[in-house]
């Protein structure tokens, strides 16, 4: 019987609520795969802040670093907003992808036609809608040196290197060619020196993937074409800050940011977290969407432990049970009654469990 180690950073406000169910659903599709998951909780964030005294804790960094895959909830609270920088949470977050070379950045997104009409898009345009975000997650404005505030002067440094830009491009292009064969890289390369390496990069590695279409799109341009024209695009390459931005931007083709999903590999373990926040403003409440951190574990089980039978499963089950028309507050219509975040997760891992004769053991 196979065994994997999964250290569980459940982090601040609605992170403990949807870690819970995204590893209710994991159990669930293991149960008859012959794999067994053993989940280790470590603090993270403000909740580690307010218990240790440091938002990353040394515990929780080695524990990463020996894990199989980490799964992360969410960091952020309004208490630390003031904090130092090295005391806020957020520090923690880049810490932690910085500590396990997570430089790529995988942001799925898809517009499923029972949720059309929680998007403020029209129907029509969300027609096919099926794209992967690839997103530089370890170098640019958010790494970059120097930095700092210098009374009334502030200094941010946006910077990348040739051998950075490749490593994600080659990320990009593989994805590609694993789905429909189209590479958007989205930069700033009229106006910004680091934009210009970035898009001639990208060009020069293109040759060794000459099955694949490449396309460049200014970020102002493209961040209007996503919400015009969005089934047009495929995989999307682009940098840190841009690729943050641009990813929110996305989650109003599927209807809300509890529902889109994430990995972040590199050289370490993976780090797989769904795209939303903390949600101070909701935590403890039961209303938090889970599905984002459970989709989030079906990527943790394809990239990290092989597994895709039964992250394809997950899947299937998330499917199922949003035709069935159950929802969550988020993207609950008029007329529609919301069910809690537990309730939502036991029934997708009940929908599993339907999945699970099919699965092969391993």
């Amino acid at each position: 019987m196979t065994e994997h180690r999964i250290v569980v950073l459940p982090g601040d406000g609605i992170g403990p609520e949807v870690t819970r169910e995204a590893e209710r659903v994991l159990a669930a599709v293991t149960e008859r795969t012959g794999v067994v998951l053993r989940f280790e909780p470590y603090p993270i964030g403000a909740a580690a802040y307010h218990a240790t005294g440091k938002v990353f804790p040394p515990e929780t960094r080695t524990a990463v670093t020996e894990a199989d895959a980490v799964l992360l909830g969410a960091v952020g609270d309004p208490s630390l907003d003031r904090a130092p920088r090295d005391q806020r949470p957020e520090a923690a977050l880049l810490g932690l992808r910085s500590l396990l070379g997570a430089y790529a950045n995988l942001r799925p997104v898809r517009a499923r036609p029972v949720l059309a009409s929680r998007s403020p898009l029209r129907p029509e345009l969300l027609q096919g809608v099926d794209l992967l975000i690839v997103r530089e997650l370890t170098g640019g404005l958010y790494f970059g040196e120097p930095r700092g505030r210098y009374g009334a002067r502030a200094v941010n440094t946006l910077t990348y290197d040739v051998s950075e830009i490749e490593r994600i491009a080659k990320v990009a292009f593989e994805a590609a060619a694993e789905r429909r064969g189209l590479v958007t890289s989205v930069d700033k390369a009229n106006v910004l020196e680091v934009s210009q390496l970035w898009r001639e990069t990208v060009i020069r590695l293109a040759k060794d993937h000459p099955a694949i279409r490449l396309d460049h799109q200014y970020v102002d341009i493209f961040a209007m074409r996503l919400v015009v024209t969005p089934a047009a695009f495929d995989v999307v390459l682009t940098d840190n800050m841009f690729g943050d931005i641009l990813s929110d931007e996305a989650a109003v083709l599927a209807g809300s940011l509890g529902l889109l999903p994430s990995a972040s590999l590199g050289d370490g373990p993976g780090l797989y977290e769904p795209i939303h926040g903390s949600a101070p403003d909701i935590a403890g409440k039961g209303i938090a969407n889970p599905i984002g951190a459970i989709l989030s574990g079906a990527m943790l089980l394809r990239h990290s432990l092989g597994l895709t039978e039964a992250a394809d499963a997950i899947e299937r089950a998330v499917d199922r049970v949003l035709d069935q028309g159950l929802r969550t507050a988020d993207i609950a219509g008029p007329g529609e009654q919301a069910i809690s975040t537990a309730e939502i997760g036991v029934e997708i891992a009940r929908a599993v469990r339907e999945e699970a004769p099919a699965l092969a053991r391993t």
